[in-house]
């Protein structure tokens, strides 16, 4: 068992660091629940340029590398020092999990090596809490079983108390349905248990239902008791509560493709064309007066065909029969598979958005879902805004494909927010409950 570090020396408040910190969502969030991130580290160069561009300002030390490296992992814990940490973060990729429960074979699958090592920077600093976030398909993974392996492992022997739990970001203020695990530990020494975001909206979230419209289908809100009071206040403009996509980027609307085939991403400002509509638009541009990362990616010809006849809401599967074939003009694009009609795997594709809901789960892909009110993709900044980035939050690194992943890949910090206020709920319950004991 390592040594309890000493007191904490920082007089900047809670002190965080964050593992596998991407761009920064998460360390973003945790910043505006009140934590200053010490250090933070990750493996993709456009990612840390990104994360230094918009936390170097905040005093965090940014290391570029393999955390499973000796270098990495000795930068990291010389800019710790001696410093208590309150938390470390983040969200270790965790492609080899095992259905099987066998401890040995969970933590030596060469594809958990990052998993793995972040069990290991716990052990070794001894945070007072942690976060691991992660995909919501690990609740159920070989039937609850990898769920209850993580539990033990982060656990370190009774070290920490450790519990999990499946949140929609959307219930705290992301305009965006995104489902996420999250593993909080908290120190046994404090004798406090973990606890979680909580949302009054949680268990009653709005959502579309696809119904027959003449021979076409549409997309509507479905009403259901439960979800009476969530609808108004989820179309409600002047509250930041619970957000649609149109309020979140409904004031980007004018923003159109280059007329040429540009490439290389814009790293030029531009002016904001129209007011703010929503309380969420104005809080998001409230510190900024230039719009970065607002160029729109070119679009093929067929592909706006086909948006043209979708309904908002919709996708691939609300296409005619005569837009689904693969090629609508002589232009051709892809690889040559031998079928005349697009495939199954092109289910979910072409998915517009609706203005009066949240937006799909982003992923790492320009076009993994298509603006609402005009046929194009959406610029990095409105995949920023759904993902409840601010505006002077800018991605200035890397190229096109790599400013989206960076985004599709971060915690969004709202949701990051919340989950720190809750963490330090728990720091100050653990100390209320020490300065109790001191006094008996």
């Amino acid at each position: 068992m390592s040594k309890t570090p000493s007191r904490r020396q920082s007089q900047n408040g809670l002190i965080c660091l964050d593992l596998f910190s991407g761009a920064g969502g998460f360390s973003e969030g945790f910043r505006q629940a009140g934590f200053h991130t010490i250090a933070a580290t990750d493996i993709d160069a456009s990612a840390g340029a990104t994360y230094e561009l918009n936390h170097k300002k905040h005093g965090t030390k940014f290391v570029l590398g393999d955390i499973s490296h000796p270098r990495v992992q000795e930068q990291l814990f010389d800019a710790v020092g001696k410093t208590e940490l309150d938390t470390i973060i983040g969200g270790p990729p965790c492609q080899g999990f095992s259905q099987v429960r066998n401890h040995d074979r969970l933590m030596n699958d060469p594809r958990n090596k990052l998993y793995r090592h972040y069990v290991s920077v716990i052990r070794h600093l001894r945070p007072r809490t942690f976060v691991m976030e992660n995909v919501p398909g690990l609740e159920n993974l070989g039937g609850g079983a990898v769920r209850a392996q993580i539990l033990e492992d982060l656990a370190l022997d009774g070290e920490y108390q450790v519990e999990c739990k499946v949140l929609d970001a959307a219930a705290f203020g992301v305009p965006q349905n995104r489902l996420r695990i999250l593993f909080i530990g908290v120190r046994s020494d404090l004798k406090t248990l973990p606890s979680f975001p909580h949302s009054p909206f949680a268990e009653a979230l709005p959502s579309l239902e696809r119904r027959p419209k003449g021979d076409r289908w549409s997309y509507r809100h479905r009403k259901s008791p439960e979800t009476v009071r969530t609808l108004a206040k989820l179309l409600d403009p002047d509250s930041a509560e619970l957000v649609t996509v149109e309020q979140a980027i409904g004031d980007l609307t004018w923003l159109r493709p280059n007329a040429k085939l540009v490439r290389k991403p814009s790293n030029d400002p531009t002016e904001y064309e129209h007011e703010h509509t929503s309380a969420y638009q104005r809080a998001r541009r409230m510190k900024s007066s230039e719009l970065f990362n607002a160029d729109v990616p070119s679009i093929r010809e067929d592909t706006v065909t086909r948006l043209r006849s979708i309904p908002q809401g919709g996708n691939f599967r609300d296409l005619p029969e005569e837009l689904a074939v693969r090629y609508l003009t002589d232009k051709k694009w892809g690889p040559e598979l031998g079928r005349e009609t697009l495939s199954r795997k092109y289910f979910f594709a072409y998915r517009k958005l609706h203005p009066q809901v949240f937006s799909w789960t982003l992923n790492t892909k320009a076009d993994c879902v298509f603006h609402y009110g005009v046929p194009r993709a959406l610029t990095v900044r409105e995949f920023a805004r759904l993902h409840s980035f601010d505006d002077t939050y800018h991605f200035l690194a890397g190229d096109r494909h790599s400013r989206y992943r960076q985004v599709g890949n971060a915690v969004p910090p709202l949701f990051a927010r919340a989950i720190g206020k809750a963490v330090a709920a728990i720091l100050a319950k653990a100390h209320e409950s020490k300065q109790l004991a001191l006094a008996l």
